[in-house]
């Protein structure tokens, strides 16, 4: 059995730059609250992205996020060693240093979450 990870708190740093990203780019039915402790941004009760320890997360809609994992852009988002969750990926250093490129993944997260089911 997988040892439980440990839950780190994100650094002020990516926590500041989360929350200035969803200023830049997120719209009206963005919506914020933490998950696990952890900034979270949804949209229409759907987790769209977010922060888990020093990853930043998306959701892509499922041929690019096939695209982004198979290119090394991201890796897959896991809470749990071996446990991926489904829907997600984090994105890699080298998105991270780049604002421009870090607001166009969290556009495109915002936009196909958008598009899912709504939850309550």
């Amino acid at each position: 059995m997988a040892a439980m990870p440990r839950f780190e708190k994100s650094p002020p740093e990516l926590v500041e730059r989360f929350a200035s990203a969803l200023d830049r780019v997120g719209g009206p039915d963005t919506t914020r609250r933490p998950m696990f402790g952890y900034p979270c941004a949804w949209v229409g009760g759907n987790m769209a992205s977010g922060l888990f320890s020093t990853w930043w997360w998306v959701r892509l809609p499922p041929d690019r996020l096939a695209a982004v994992l198979a290119s090394g852009e991201g890796r897959p988002f896991e809470v749990m060693p071996g446990r991926g969750m489904k829907g997600y990926v984090a994105m890699s250093d080298a998105i991270l240093a780049d604002d421009a490129l870090v607001d166009a993944w969290v556009r495109e997260a915002l936009d196909y979450t958008a598009t899912l089911p709504p939850r309550r």
